[in-house]
């Protein structure tokens, strides 16, 4: 099934590279769904369905995870990852995990359906708390291993590329930056146990994201972002956010998007498409699936109530 290796001129090419060349010179092809225009800093999120084939030896700049999500046959593949060879039976819900800077190349008889996510190493290390030696941190090659945490993750991942406009990158670093966690505590050289914090962020610092998140609520906001206001990391900005809210905060700034669209929406002569764009939805029906959910009504319905 796997012919003989090549070393291609494509050795250090980046899965995150723009237009997603470096995916393109692994696969011959670009994917069906990708996050390349998304402006997801450091992360390539990209969804393909592989007919039969093999990739060329590769080595790329970032970190490779593969999910596969729709293997609804077992496949039979050969695989070679950093000179180490295995003939292995990839399923629905295994992953792979391919190290920056490791020689990789598979090949396989069935078609399937696979998440490929591209994490800058910077990236990687970004995710976790300060107090933690970096140079502990080298996450190890894996081959076909079932994992249901980042299966489902990498569902949710491809549901955000299908829907583009309904889920900001908010959402989707959320979601990348529990799988970057994930990984670090159960798939590095040494087992890294990260600090838990409680009690939530002090008062002050929270009032100063959610000053930001109401001054800013037309942008795609970002995790990282809201994480540098009180200069912490972004896994630690989520756990510390939702204890002192209750919610997350993709979940936060749906519900002060709703909340600023009733005011604007009880101003004389308010246009519900309007409405929904000054306030940071793209697509009008996220914005009335969000509007009927938390308000009960439809934005046309809260209109004319509030004009009759």
């Amino acid at each position: 099934m796997l012919s003989e290796p090549t070393r291609y001129a494509i050795a250090r090419s980046g899965l995150c590279q723009r237009k997603e060349k470096g995916y393109q010179r692994i696969f011959s092809r670009s994917p069906l769904l990708s996050s390349a225009s998304a402006q997801w800093k450091d992360i390539l999120v990209a969804y393909d369905y592989f007919v039969p084939g093999q990739t060329p030896d590769t080595c790329i700049k970032q970190h490779g995870i593969g999910i596969f999500v729709d293997v609804p046959t077992p496949v039979q593949t050969e695989r070679a990852i950093d000179g180490k060879f295995r003939r292995e039976q990839v399923s629905q819900g295994d992953i792979i995990i391919v190290p920056a800077n490791t020689w990789h190349r598979a090949g396989w008889d069935l078609a399937g359906g696979a998440i490929i996510v591209g994490l800058q190493p910077q990236e990687f290390l970004r995710t976790i708390d300060e107090t933690i030696d970096r140079d502990r941190v080298e996450l190890i090659p894996y081959f076909a291993t079932p994992d249901p945490l980042v299966h489902q993750i990498g569902l949710a991942l491809k549901q955000t590329l299908e829907n583009p406009g309904k889920v900001g990158r908010l959402y989707a670093q959320t979601m990348t930056t529990t799988l970057m966690v994930h990984l670090l505590q159960h798939y590095c050289a040494q087992q890294l146990v990260l600090p838990t914090y409680s009690g939530g962020l002090s008062r002050l610092k929270l009032q100063r994201v959610i000053d930001y998140i109401n001054a800013h609520l037309d942008r795609d906001l970002s995790l990282h972002e809201l994480a540098a206001i009180v200069q912490i990391s972004s896994h630690y900005f989520v756990q510390l956010f939702k204890q002192s809210t209750g919610i997350t905060p993709h979940q936060y700034v749906i519900q002060c998007r709703i909340e600023r669209a009733k005011q604007l929406l009880m101003k004389r002569g308010a246009i519900v498409a309007d409405v929904a764009r000054i306030v940071g939805f793209v697509d009008q029906s996220h914005f009335h699936r969000h509007f009927k959910r938390l308000v009960g009504i439809t934005p046309k319905t809260f209109l004319r109530q509030i004009n009759s």
